[in-house]
């Protein structure tokens, strides 16, 4: 598969089935997140891989939403950031969440990014830190999401490049006609 068709393929999946994913395959998952492009290739980013059902089924309550899916899922990626490392963590985990959702897609399991920094839990508390008391996170990491991972009971259709907003496409500049 081509790298243009594997990005119009990733799909977030939000349905799974019971069966495993196998090691080699979340150690690939794992490994095209510790290989993202970080600032000053500081690799500020931490993954905290959730396995376990109960622990699983707390950070369904950790924000508003579709944080249910977490009781739902395989395994959860937590992605987190020392704050202090690098003031630009939180882009620098978004490159490795999505390195991650991809290599994801390509193997054939299914995933979906859940947005933690930023939200609520349903009792108003900071969904950064429901997530930090759960997983023992020290105060210093910025939580930015998580990224569930189950094999899928069904894939959605690839995007089409004609169905592309290419209307927001400008050049020399921008252009809001």
């Amino acid at each position: 598969m081509d790298m243009l068709q594997a990005i119009l393929s990733r799909r977030s999946v939000r349905l799974y089935t019971d069966d495993p994913i196998p090691e080699d395959t979340l150690h690939s998952i794992l490994c095209a997140g510790l290989a993202a492009a970080s600032s000053k290739n500081r690799r500020p980013w931490e993954f905290v891989v959730v396995r376990d059902r109960h622990v699983l089924d707390q950070l369904c309550d950790c924000r508003v939403g579709a944080a249910n899916l977490l009781g739902k899922c395989s395994i959860a990626i937590v992605v987190c950031a020392d704050a202090d490392l690098v003031d630009v963590w939180v882009e620098d985990c978004g490159s490795a969440m999505t390195q991650m959702h991809l290599m994801a897609d390509a193997l054939g399991v299914g995933s979906c990014w859940l947005q933690v920094r930023l939200r609520q839990a349903a009792d108003g508390r900071d969904a950064q830190s429901v997530v930090r008391g759960v997983l023992g996170i020290p105060e210093k990491y910025g939580v930015m999401a998580i990224l569930t991972l189950g094999m899928p009971a069904s894939h959605p259709e690839p995007h089409a490049q004609e169905t592309l907003p290419w209307h927001k496409v400008h050049h020399d500049r921008f252009s809001k006609e």
